[in-house]
This record gives structure tokens, sequence and C-alpha cells, in this order.
């Protein structure tokens, strides 16, 4: 909003040409969307509190998680709600890319607020039944994986880490690959929320990646020089990366050990599928496997624990995710989660040489 008010006016004011510049505008919408839940982070845990939109904690769980029941949840509604006004104050919004990054995020939250309304109204511990939350999320990132390919002609060609020139054409199966990447990085982002401030740093070091490579396939020149994809109009989805990354340190801020609020599958389920979205359309997701490798981790330790005690009777791990095994091995909460912190940071850091690594 504010690109279109005041950009314009360069002309008459040298100081208005600033709001062209997308770092300018990714800085902006940090701390735009970061003051936003500073200021009303406590109203808002407060509003949670009295409305009895509290935690719902395992039995079968760690035995210091117990001191978890009571405090509030859907800590996310606030996040989503700094994210979008941010984003509509600094962004090109009018670009098909951010739209439609608003549209995964509108679907998603969606999606995370009823799971989140039948476990904390309506006391079902098992919320949203997998019936129904999954096929929900496949049409939620159906839609738009279509628009992006058939409307906007995104490439359908795949982009290889570490590999100069190599693009395998995917043609029709782009859609369902895509689909698959969203899904996937949304489910992955809420089997991570499990533990104070997990999931906020390691979702913060992705999205500051993410914006970085974002900004460079916006950028034909530096994209040409890089040897990666150039996809013009994906530079605002850097602002979008921005807004998300403030909106989480400020979520940060009153999640951290021991938690005032938690996220909520209204936060990290969109949390997710936007980070997907964005590596689908920078033709970066093969690099999400590093970047987000925190969020694999605890995804494969769900599914092996799954399939083990299925075929076997046995579990690889104390209790999956995986964070938890640590936690049975004696590992305290803050070891666990400073640690998980570090390993986000190295592989983000690791998949950002594979921009001259070719």
């Amino acid at each position: 909003m504010l690109y279109y008010l005041l950009y314009p006016l360069h002309d008459q004011i040298v100081g208005m040409n600033v709001v062209r510049y997308i770092t300018f505008r990714t800085f902006m919408a940090t701390f735009t969307a970061m003051a936003i839940y500073f200021l009303f982070g406590n109203r808002m845990i407060r509003l949670l509190s009295k409305k009895q939109f509290w935690q719902t904690v395992r039995d079968d769980g760690p035995v210091t998680h117990m001191d978890k029941r009571g405090t509030p949840t859907m800590g996310g509604i606030l996040i989503w709600g700094a994210v979008l006004l941010s984003v509509l104050l600094w962004s090109r919004f009018a670009e098909p890319f951010v739209l439609i990054g608003i549209s995964i995020v509108a679907s998603f939250g969606i999606i995370g607020f009823l799971d989140d309304y039948r476990k904390v109204i309506l006391r079902d511990a098992k919320g949203l039944r997998a019936r129904w939350k999954f096929p929900l999320q496949l049409v939620a990132a159906t839609i738009p994986a279509l628009i992006l390919f058939d409307s906007l002609g995104l490439s359908r060609e795949l982009s290889v880490p570490f590999l100069k020139g190599v693009t395998p054409d995917l043609g029709m199966w782009y859609v369902p690959f895509s689909v698959i990447v969203i899904v996937g990085a949304s489910n992955a982002v809420n089997l991570t929320d499990g533990l104070d401030g997990l999931v906020s740093v390691p979702s913060i070091v992705a999205f500051l990646a993410y914006a970085i490579l974002a900004y460079i396939a916006g950028n034909a020149a530096i994209a040409n020089y890089l040897s990666v994809h150039s996809v013009a109009g994906s530079g605002e989805l850097a602002v979008m990366c921005g807004a998300v990354v403030g909106a989480c340190i400020g979520f940060l801020w009153y999640n951290a050990h021991p938690a005032s609020v938690f996220m909520g599958d209204v936060g990290s389920l969109p949390l997710g599928a936007l980070l997907g979205y964005v590596a689908v359309v920078t033709k970066n997701e093969i690099l999400l496997v590093l970047i987000g490798g925190i969020f694999v981790l605890e995804t494969i330790s769900v599914i092996t624990q799954v399939v083990s005690f299925k075929l076997t009777g046995k579990r690889v791990f104390r209790m999956a995710p995986i964070h938890h095994h640590f936690e049975l091995k004696g590992w305290s909460e803050s070891k666990v989660i400073v640690r998980f912190w570090i390993i986000s940071i190295v592989l983000a850091l690791a998949s950002l040489s594979t921009l001259k690594l070719r």
C-alpha cells in the first residue's frame, strides 16, 4: 500500500525513491510485523487465557510437560495478523505471487483453526481428523499450484543444488510435486512445534534464507550471474518472508522457555505451507530439504516410528517426534531447543553456499 502511495511522489520528494527497493521494504516489513507482535502480544495472551484457549498436553509425554497445561495457545493468530498487515503496507501486493501467498496463508490458517478449535474448544485431543485435514490441505495447495503453472506460466524445470545446468523438466508432474512440497512442509513444521521456541528459530532462519533466494530469483542480473532460475516478480516474496521473520521474532519473545503462549496449528500449518510455496516459486524446492532440515528430521522420525511399530511392533525412538526422544534420554528442554537451533543455522548457511558451489 505504501509503495503505491509513496513511490509516485519520488519526483517531488527525493526520499520517496527508497520505497522502490525490495531490500528497504523487506527490512521495514520485518520491523513492522515485529512491532505489531510486541505491541499486542500481552493483550493477545490475556484474551486467549480469558477464553480458556489452553494447550492440550499428551499424557504419555515427558513429565515436565505437565507444567504446560493452562498455557494459552493459538498465538499464531497474531503472527498472521502481523504478517498480513505488514505485507499490505510494504509489498507490491498486487503482484500475483504475493496474492497467492496470502491465499495460502489464509486457507491453511483456516484448516489450522479448525484443528485447534476441536482440540481447545471441543476438548477433542485428536483435533481435526486426518480424513478431513489431509484432503483439505491437498485442495488448499493444488489450486495455487495450478494457477502458478497454468495461468502464470511458472517454469516446470527443477533446480538441483550443487549441479550447474542440471534442470530436469517435470512437465505435468510439476503440479503434484509442488503440492507435495507445500503440504509436506506444512505438516513438517506442525510436527516440530512441540517445545518452547523450537519451531520459531528454525522458521526465522529458513525464511531469512528464502528471503535472500527470493530476492535473487526476482533480480534477473543476479540470477543469471549465479546461474539460478530468474522468476520475474518473485522478489516481492522477500518482503513477505521478512514480515514472517519479524512476526516470529515477536512471537518468540513470548514463546521462549518457559512459554507464555503457544503457536497452535493455526500458526504452524500456514507457516510451513508458505515456506513450501516460496520454495516452489523461487525454484528451490530440493534446497528446502537442507534449509528446513530440522523439519525434515522431525517428520522422518515420526514416519520411521510409525512404520517400525506397525511392521515389527517395536519403536525406534523412545517417543516421536525426535525432540521428545532426546528429552526422555535426559536432555533438558532448553538443551534440545538450543541444539536444534544451532543445527538449523548451520544447515541454512550450508544451503546458501550452493549458490556458488555449482
